[in-house]
Formats: structure tokens, C-alpha cells, sequence
């Protein structure tokens, strides 16, 4: 019935295939990399690393880190910047403002998010050029096959390559969600994440052929995997519907009105939003750490293992705030 209804408006076939052609164009681009690396040695370096915080981002980048390619980075700086001008819009009266005028003032601050987009953007892909510059992979290859690329310092040019691809990202998402399907940034990530479903499935069946996994267990593990994303869609969908009574008034001899209705609200009014903000805030100090080596640094980011209980602790806090925060932003 949903293909039937799909064939039957071309309007909807016609933004389904546009964000589809989209999504596939920034899949494409996760595979080009960036110029001057070593690519192979890339590889082996971030396999080493995929544990820790490295591999947080991997997975958000749907594995553009890995390979260094020309999206790295990702989504996350315009999900950072989204978070800060969302803040300062509760402390700045300008912001605040700017919120209440209606769209002009909504597209004002996108546009201002943009900025910051930007700027985050060339912060971290001088970290990264910085930290590549002067690491070798786990068999002692240099990261960076020359300090220049066609007479363009290294550090110069992935900062640009890296800016430029986040910036595209962020330009196929308003696509997306203009023109699209809606919620283009969010069908990024979502994408980037399941980019990794079919090598995790592979690796899964090379477990249980070799008898590391028990077949058992990785029924166990499917089983559960559609259940939480059963109870997902259901909080998804989920309304809690309030009691609207209109009341009644006389006109001649006629009683008008006396209806009841109901108002719906959704019980997950945020969505995603704060999982991905409270992500995005806790890797920065990690993130941080890894070019920073200090005493201090290394352990803040010892301390916040996405494997620890502090780390869990911190998230789930982060994600009830951020759950309040959009509540009271929004109304």
C-alpha cells in the first residue's frame, strides 16, 4: 500500500529521490580523501585508534575519519555551533530577540550559526593537520606524505579541504530539508551511522564461524536490536493527548459550541537533538586532549571514557538538560 501511495504522488516520489541522491552524494564524498596523506598509513592508525574517542567520531562520520577523506570531519561542527547559538540565544537579548521576530530572525541566526560552523570548522582541521604532521601509524609510516601539496602547505591545505567538505555537508542538509524529506541533518548522521550495519554484520558472521561468538548469543543480540528499535518508533510516535473542552454559547435560541477535543504533544517533543548535543559537548574536551598533551588534559580525558560510568553519567545528565532547555526554548 505505502509503494501504491508512493507511485500515486509524484510531489513525494520527487523529494524521496532528492534526498536519496543527496544522501548518496555524501557517501560518494566520504570515500575521496584528502590530499597529502598517506592513505594506507591513515588506515592503520585509526584502526589503532577506533576504541577511544577516535572511533566516537568514525562512527559519526560514517567512517570518512578512518580514510581522512574530504567530509572528516563531518556534521559535528555545525551540530556544535548549533548548540552554542542556541545557549547564547537564553543569555544574549540580541539572540533572544532575533528568535521572537519570527523567520527573519530564525534565518539570522542560521545564518550566524553558519559563521560559527565555519570557524569550528578551521579550528579542528588545524588540530588535525597539526597532530597528523608529527604522528606515524602503528608500523611507523608518516601520516603526511610531504609538508606541501602543489605548493600549498599541508596544515593550509586540510584546513581548507576539510572546511570546504563541512560546509558542503551542511549545505546537503538544509538541502535535504528544504527540498527534501525534511530533517536533513539528522538523515546525515543516521546514514554516516549505517554505513557501518553491513562490515559489523560480516565481522559478526567471521565471529561466530571461528567460534569466538556463540550463535546463541548473536540471536540474543538481533533479538534485542528489534526490540529497541521497536520501543524507539513507539516513543517516537507516541502522543499524550490533553483535554480541550470548548465552551458552549447561546445564539437565538441555538447552544453553540460545548465541543470536546484534545491537544497532541508528543512525548519525545526533542528527538534526537539532545543525544546529539550531549555527544558533541563531551568530545570536545577528548578531542582536545588528543593534541594537547598535558598532564591535566590526559586526564580529563581518562576520566570521560565513553566506557566509564562518569562518562554515562555526564550523558544522561547532558541529555535531560538539553531535554528541559529545548521545552523552555520552544515555548
Amino acid at each position: 500500500m505505502a509503494i501504491e501511495g508512493l507511485a500515486k504522488i509524484p510531489e513525494l516520489r520527487k523529494k524521496i529521490l532528492f534526498a536519496l541522491a543527496m544522501v548518496a552524494i555524501y557517501r560518494l564524498g566520504s570515500h575521496v580523501p584528502t590530499p597529502g596523506v598517506n592513505a594506507v598509513a591513515i588506515q592503520q592508525f585509526f584502526t589503532a585508534q577506533n576504541a577511544g574517542i577516535f572511533g566516537m567520531f568514525n562512527l559519526f562520520s560514517g567512517g570518512a575519519l578512518e580514510r581522512l577523506s574530504i567530509f572528516a570531519l563531518g556534521i559535528m561542527p555545525y551540530i556544535s555551533s548549533s548548540i552554542i547559538f542556541q545557549l547564547l540565544t537564553a543569555v544574549f537579548p540580541y539572540l533572544d530577540a532575533l528568535n521572537k521576530e519570527g523567520e527573519q530572525g530564525r534565518k539570522k541566526i542560521a545564518q550566524y550559526t553558519r559563521y560559527g560552523t565555519v570557524l569550528l570548522a578551521v579550528i579542528q582541521g588545524f588540530g588535525i593537520s597539526t597532530y597528523l604532521e608529527g604522528s606515524t601509524s602503528p608500523m611507523g609510516e608518516p601520516l603526511v606524505l610531504a609538508s606541501t601539496v602543489g605548493g600549498i602547505p599541508f596544515k593550509l591545505m586540510t584546513i581548507l579541504t576539510l572546511t570546504a567538505g563541512t560546509c558542503f555537508i551542511m549545505w546537503l542538509g538544509e538541502q535535504i530539508t528544504e527540498k527534501g524529506i525534511g530533517n536533513g541533518i539528522s538523515l546525515i548522521i543516521f546514514s554516516g551511522i549505517i554505513a557501518g550495519m553491513p562490515k559489523g554484520f560480516i565481522n559478526s558472521i567471521e565471529l561466530i564461524k571461528s567460534g569466538e561468538m556463540a550463535a546463541l548469543l548473536a540471536l540474543g543480540i538481533l533479538v534485542l536490536m528489534v526490540i529497541v528499535v521497536a520501543v524507539i518508533i513507539f516513543l517516537e510516535v507516541g502522543q499524550r493527548r490533553i483535554p480541550v473542552q470548548y465552551s458552549q454559547r447561546v445564539s437565538g435560541r441555538k447552544v453553540m459550541g460545548g465541543q470536546s477535543s484534545h491537544l497532541p504533544l508528543k512525548i519525545n517533543f526533542s528527538g534526537v537533538i539532545p543525544p546529539i548535543f550531549a555527544s558533541s559537548l563531551l568530545m570536545f574536551p577528548t578531542t582536545l586532549a588528543q593534541f594537547v598533551n598535558k598532564p591535566w588534559m590526559n586526564s580529563i580525558k581518562d576520566s570521560i571514557s565513553p566506557n566509564g560510568v562518569f562518562y554515562n553519567l555526564i550523558y544522561v545528565g547532558l541529555i535531560v538538560f538539553f531535554c528541559f532547555f529545548l521545552y523552555i526554548y520552544c515555548f
